[in-house]
């Protein structure tokens, strides 16, 4: 190792439209909501992260709050560099005084573009990288979850995240089967806002159906331990008056009803066009629920029922990409099939 590679730090990157996580030294050190606010006028940043979430919706006409993300994909290049250009500065105090640069890993989704994969790495090298690896969001989470994904076996994964839910099966280090859907955490959000406003004549914002969903959200409404109903508070369709409410688990479970289904849609779809012997395997093995949408209440049994196959879910389901993804990079030389080759 030269004097150089010694100056250079490992950080693993999973940028997701909702949460940004980067490892640091091991361990994780940025866990951050993927949002910006910046001044309208000056398009000077303002905030980023959970500072900046705290202001949605509760903004003047001269600062708004945008994510540089959407639906898995890079929709601000420019917006999504300075975000995590910022991100990574918070690093520098943890880091060697005279480092000079960084090996960086980043895990995409699956459906991201030859185009966008370039300006993901180009954007990455402007940050200070010297190395700049990539890996599929469902193989780093298969890694972290301890999952050995180079035997010759079948897996699958199915990762809910903000923007996309990621479902592929994997074996011998690679893809044999997936797809990249843009139904999750975010459409359950916007579903629940539809049915709020819809269904109980309220109008509330994202961070409030954000609360909805992690407070009381389900994905059957026969729980076997069902959450309390929940006051909600929001804006009259009717008269324009503050309003409260009280909202049970059965109608947030109502309301996501659609997107799940075509959640499970595309899960029978993937698993039918995989091999037998694969899906032997799987029958096996089971599907790894990960994300955060995996932590709906009641979606791992009602998963269950859909495909008739065991489903389990990590301990941390939030960080098994980006944790994966630092386990590739400690360990490049038994891993290098599972990077995204250079395009």
């Amino acid at each position: 190792m030269g004097f150089f590679d010694f100056l250079t730090e490992k950080i693993a990157i999973d940028l997701g439209t909702s949460n940004t996580l980067i490892t640091h030294k091991g361990k994780i050190a940025i866990d951050s909501p993927s949002i910006v606010a910046i001044n309208r006028i000056s398009g000077k940043i303002i905030s980023v992260g959970k500072d900046a979430s705290s202001m949605r919706g509760k903004i003047h006409k001269n600062i708004k709050t945008l994510y540089p993300l959407k639906n898995g994909a890079i929709a601000n290049f420019d917006l999504s560099e300075k975000m995590l250009k910022i991100f990574i500065k918070k690093l520098s105090s943890l880091s060697n005084a005279f480092m000079t640069s960084y090996k960086m890993i980043i895990a995409i989704p699956c459906g991201i573009t030859k185009v966008e994969i370039r300006a993901v790495k180009e954007s990455a090298r402007r940050l200070n990288a010297k190395k700049v690896y990539l890996i599929s969001e469902p193989i780093a989470a298969a890694i972290g979850a301890g999952i050995d994904v180079l035997q010759p076996k079948g897996n699958m994964v199915v990762d809910i995240g903000g923007g996309t839910t990621e479902i592929a099966v994997i074996t011998l280090g690679g893809i044999v089967s997936g797809q990249s859907v843009k139904i999750a955490g975010n459409v359950f959000n916007d579903d629940i806002i539809q049915y709020v406003r819809e269904k109980r004549n309220l109008h509330i914002g994202e961070s409030t159906a954000e609360n909805i969903k992690v407070r009381i959200g389900a994905a059957t409404d026969t729980l076997e331990t069902p959450p309390k109903e929940l006051k909600v508070q929001g804006r009259d369709m009717i008269t324009g008056k503050p309003k409260q409410i009280l909202i049970s688990y059965k109608e947030i479970a109502k309301s996501l009803d659609k997107s799940i289904t075509q959640i499970e849609n595309a899960v029978l779809d993937t698993l039918s066009h995989i091999s037998p012997e694969i899906s032997a395997d799987i029958y096996n093995t089971g599907i790894l629920l990960t994300g955060g949408g995996s932590m709906l209440r009641g979606l791992d049994k009602r998963f269950s029922r859909t495909t008739e196959l065991p489903i389990y879910k990590g301990e941390t389901p939030l960080q098994v990409v980006v944790k994966g993804s630092d386990i590739v990079l400690k360990n490049l030389s038994r891993y290098t099939n599972v990077l995204i080759k250079n395009i």
